[in-house]
C-alpha cells in the first residue's frame, strides 16, 4: 500500500510542512508520486520517517540523523537496538531528575524561585535550564551572565509563563513571516529580530547589537540552540541570524 502525505501527516503526528521539508532536504523522499505528481509513501518510507521521529526524539540533528540512517553498512536491526539503548539511558537519567524533584518538594515550598518541577510545568520538554551548563562555560564570568542569574532568581512563575507566551507569539510571527516569503534583510525580518533583541534585554540582559549578532551565529552553530530554533519553523535559525545581522546594521 501506498499513502499520501496527508495520511502520513496524521499517522506520525507531524506537519505536512515538515514532512515537504524533510523531502526537500533529502533525508525522506518518497517511494512514488499519484499520477498527478502527488507525494506517495510506501511502508519502507514510514519504516525511514519512525527512525527518524526516533531520532529527533533523542536530540539528534536532521543531518546527522541523515548520516546514520543512509550508512551502508548499518542495518534496521542496529538502529532500533542503538534507539533502544538511548531511551533506556534517557528513562534512567528522567528517573534521577524524578528522585531529585521529589526531594525538592519535600525540602522546600514555594517562593519566589521556581522548583525544578514548576520549571517543568511551564516550559514541558524545552527546560530553561537545558543550557545553563553550556551558558556558564561561556559568559560565567561577564556582567551580562550574572546579570541574567540575578534576574531569573526573582522571576516567579507567573513571569516565565509571561515570557514563555511573548516567545510563542513571537514564533508564530517569525513562521508567518517566513510563509509568506519575506526576505531575512526585509523590513518585518528585521523588526522581529529587534523584538528579539528587546526581549533578551527586558529579561535577561543588556543586548546590544553586537552582542545580538554573536548570539545570531550561536544559534546557527550551536546544534541545540538550532534545533530550539528550527523547531518553530525549518530553517528559522539562519533566516533569524542573517536578520540580525541586517538589523544591527541598521541600528549601526
Amino acid at each position: 500500500m501506498d499513502y499520501s502525505v496527508g495520511q502520513v501527516a496524521e499517522f506520525a503526528g507531524v506537519t505536512v510542512r515538515t514532512l515537504h521539508h524533510y523531502d526537500g532536504i533529502g533525508l525522506l523522499s518518497p517511494g512514488g508520486r499519484s499520477h498527478a505528481g502527488h507525494r506517495r509513501y510506501d511502508d519502507g518510507d514510514l519504516d525511514r520517517l519512525q527512525r527518524i521521529l526516533f531520532y529527533r526524539e533523542l536530540g539528534f540533528p536532521l543531518d546527522r540523523i541523515a548520516v546514520l540512517l543512509d550508512d551502508p553498512e548499518a542495518d534496521p536491526q542496529e538502529h532500533l537496538h542503538r534507539q533502544h539503548r538511548m531511551l533506556t539511558d534517557r528513562i534512567a537519567e528522567l528517573r534521577k531528575m524524578a528522585d531529585a524533584v521529589e526531594k525538592a518538594m519535600e525540602a522546600r515550598k514555594m517562593g519566589i524561585n521556581l522548583t525544578p518541577e514548576e520549571k517543568f510545568e511551564v516550559f514541558g520538554d524545552k527546560d530553561p535550564e537545558r543550557h545553563a551548563e553550556e551558558a556558564e562555560r561561556r559568559w560565567g564570568g561577564t556582567d551580562a551572565y550574572a546579570e541574567s542569574q540575578r534576574r531569573a532568581a526573582s522571576y516567579t512563575k507567573e513571569d516565565w509563563k509571561r515570557m514563555q507566551a511573548e516567545v510563542a507569539e513571537w514564533g508564530a510571527a517569525y513562521d508567518a513571516l517566513m510563509e509568506a516569503g519575506e526576505p531575512a534583510t526585509g523590513e518585518r525580518a528585521m523588526d522581529l529580530a529587534e523584538e528579539h533583541r528587546r526581549h533578551i534585554t527586558r529579561w535577561f540582559y543588556e543586548c546590544t547589537p553586537e552582542i545580538h549578532r554573536g548570539l545570531g551565529e550561536m544559534y546557527v552553530s550551536d546544534e541545540r540552540f538550532r534545533e530550539f530554533y528550527d523547531s518553530m519553523r525549518p530553517g528559522l535559525a539562519e533566516h533569524l541570524r542573517d536578520a540580525i545581522e541586517a538589523n544591527a546594521e541598521r541600528l549601526a
